[in-house]
């Protein structure tokens, strides 16, 4: 039999055919629990973004209906799953040294099935050096190859070696399990993929084209969400602006927002990650319209210059930019405004770059979340001429927040005796006796909490304020926005 199998396939749309192998691996592990006397855990480490983190909470709910439990180190793990990021060199190469620590497990228990899957797999590259460089990976999947563990799985518990899943393809599944880390608030996909392709993004090519789900899925999905007492929904797509138009049924993003609002409950509605180009006044319309939607609009700017916008094949402009956060702030002048900023893209001058410090200063983001320009292998910026020189991005960064954290710090300020509405989340990690959440703009509050706040909304009074965080107590005073 040969070491390593690669293995092709479409998925089935409505999960069944993962459901039959389901079925076949839970028939395994109750006979390996029968004889072990204990049941075998699932270890997942999760690398990226959200789209990542409600992908391996259907890992985690897929390997419990297989039988698994969660447990909390991968020694004690018969089943490993590393669900990868690709949108950066660092966090490739952060998955890839995980990766490497597992190389003892697997000499220590050799029956223990280790498998790596996401955005970095999915690249015929990384899935080579991982066939020759880590043969002690079971399992490679892609991007969306995670809805055929079930089926991989079985193959590798039957007695195959090494198996990697090279497509994805098919229908986006539903009805597979999902094991949520919180109560409170969840992800909640729409869509999958996208089919932007900004040149220095490496998504696209390794998450396929766009893939709406069915809106009668989502709301069923949000309803049960809501039902189970969840205060806070993140709806997630690559390019959220962009639902429903490969269903072809004239169902948008829009529609999806008035229609997941109507569904009667406390809790908040937000979404990631739209882009500029398709912001309609259709959709900013509808958030302006729902009590639900959360006063906070993510709009990803990447840069101020026009040159720089058109070589990123970003499809709009510094004036498309700036009359489309004019028409949020008309509609929703309470708006929490964030953006996401590449700074040292291929042929950026000082002039490219002041052009973007010029639009921070005149939009006055509450916050921005800044990366400098990583090369991404397969992309086209990354063979662009005019590269950066590494000293010049640090620069230009540090500039950067330099500038937009003095912004945040003025804008927190007109928070101060203000009461604001918080989903508390739990303790702050340096000082257990300080509670932490967020308002409704995503602004994240302090207090002096208790246990039985996490997962409620709590009503605090500011009395303190930083750049990143605001601080006060609890109390009984109704707040300015009641979302």
């Amino acid at each position: 039999m040969s070491d390593t199998r690669e293995t092709r396939g479409e998925l089935v749309g409505d999960g069944c055919g993962q459901q039959h192998y389901i079925s076949l691996v839970s028939e395994i592990i109750s006979q390996q629990t029968a004889e072990a006397g204990r049941l075998p855990g699932v270890y997942i480490m999760t690398f990226g973004c959200q789209q990542n983190e409600a992908d391996s909470e259907r890992l985690a709910g897929v390997a419990e209906a297989m039988g698994y439990v969660m447990v909390d180190r991968p020694e004690e793990a018969s089943l490993i799953i590393a669900n990868t990021c690709a949108v950066r060199e660092h966090a490739e190469q952060k998955a890839l040294s995980h990766i490497g620590r597992l190389k003892h497990i697997k000499k220590e228990n050799p029956a223990a099935v280790i498998v790596a899957c996401g955005c970095m797999t999915a690249q015929e590259h990384r899935q080579n050096e991982l066939k020759q460089r880590y043969p002690y990976v079971d399992i490679v999947l892609g991007s969306s190859g995670w809805q055929r563990l079930p089926e991989l799985l079985y193959r590798r518990l039957s007695g195959e070696r090494r198996l990697f899943c090279l497509d994805d393809g098919g229908a986006v599944p539903e009805n597979l399990p999902v094991r949520r880390e919180f109560s409170y608030k969840a992800w909640l996909p729409v869509m999958y993929g996208c089919d932007n392709y900004c040149s220095y993004c490496i998504v696209p090519y390794v998450r396929g084209r766009e893939q709406s789900r069915r809106p009668e899925d989502i709301l069923a999905e949000a309803r049960e969400l809501v039902g189970n007492g969840c205060r806070d929904i993140t709806l997630l797509g690559q390019n959220v602006n962009s639902y429903g138009r490969d269903l072809g049924t004239g169902y948008d993003f829009a529609q999806l927002i008035s229609d997941i609002s109507a569904i009667e409950g406390d809790f908040r509605l937000r979404f990631m990650t739209s882009h500029p180009k398709d912001a309609t006044r259709r959709l900013v319309d509808a958030l302006a319209k729902s009590d639900k939607a959360a006063r906070h609009f993510h709009l990803p700017l990447q840069s101020g210059s026009d040159k720089i916008l058109k070589a990123m094949n970003r499809r709009y402009n510094r004036a498309n930019y700036l009359d489309t956060v004019a028409y949020i702030r008309e509609r929703m002048p309470d708006i929490a405004l964030t953006s996401d900023i590449i700074v040292g893209f291929p042929g950026e001058t000082d002039e490219d770059f002041e052009d973007t410090l010029d639009i921070i200063r005149r939009v006055r983001f509450d916050m921005i979340f800044s990366f400098v320009f990583s090369p991404r292998r397969g992309t086209p910026a990354a063979d662009m001429d005019n590269q950066v020189p590494g000293e010049v991005k640090t620069q230009r960064y540090l500039a950067l927040v330099e500038l937009q954290n003095a912004i945040s710090e003025e804008i927190n300020k007109r928070f101060q005796g203000s009461v604001v509405r918080v989903l508390c989340d739990g303790p702050s990690k340096t000082d257990k006796s300080m509670y932490g959440g967020r308002t409704s703009g995503n602004k994240i509050v302090y207090y002096p909490g208790e246990q039985a706040d996490i997962g409620n909304f709590v009503n605090v009074k500011v009395e303190r304020t930083e750049a990143f965080a605001l601080y006060g107590t609890k109390t009984g005073e109704p707040a300015a926005d009641n979302r």
